[in-house]
């Protein structure tokens, strides 16, 4: 892609949000956008996945030249559990552990999304609803073994092998994936940038 071919930034090497943003027919280009992604004390989910999002949209705007009109757009997504975050596993233990208390319930993903562009930020937030059957110790083993829990919040990806652990879900697919496509729409529309203008005429 080249430099002047795209409309936003994405700020994120997330594979998975790029993959949504090209189902919606969206040009981007990804930039990296560190930040501590550490909850604060006492901090609430909500409030916990507005910073990071907004925080990681700032970061990548601060790396782009201030004479480069084009916004970025950055997202964080968490698995919440009887009020608890649930972060990337940190290992086997942490992962069978998180495996263990999602095993057989409902339990909550929130996902924040923020667009950042010329000292503006807006956002938006989905919540969504994931309810698991249950995971006998086999097919969590089995499944850490595959290596998809590694880099994912709350230890599964409801786009890969951990589909197989859905029974119900009420709210945003996309949005348990990392990037809800309606919200991130939203912010896309505010900013001014076109969605299916390129679309077939039906």
């Amino acid at each position: 892609m080249t430099e002047t071919s795209h409309q936003l930034y994405l700020a994120s090497r997330s594979p998975r949000r790029g993959e949504l943003l090209n189902q919606i027919g969206v040009r981007f280009a990804q930039i990296e956008a560190d930040v501590d992604e550490t909850p604060g004390p006492g901090e609430s989910p909500e409030d916990y996945v507005r910073r990071i999002a907004i925080e990681k949209a700032r970061t990548g705007r601060s790396a782009v030249p201030t004479q480069d009109p084009r916004p970025v757009l950055a997202a964080d997504t968490a698995v919440i559990v009887d009020g608890e975050i649930l972060g990337k596993p940190l290992d086997r233990p942490d992962f069978l552990r998180m495996m263990a208390r999602l095993s057989g319930r409902t339990h909550q993903v929130l996902t924040g999304v923020a667009l950042a562009r010329a000292g503006e930020v807006w956002y938006e937030l989905s919540t969504s609803r994931v309810g698991f059957r249950v995971i006998d110790e086999r097919e969590q083993r089995a499944y850490w073994a595959s290596g998809e829990p590694c880099d994912k919040a709350g230890g599964y990806g409801i786009q890969g092998l951990g589909a197989l652990f859905v029974a119900d879900l009420q709210g945003s697919y996309s949005g348990v994936m990392g990037l809800p496509l309606y919200e991130t729409g939203c912010l896309l529309h505010r900013a001014g940038i076109a969605l299916l203008a390129n679309a077939d005429a039906i």
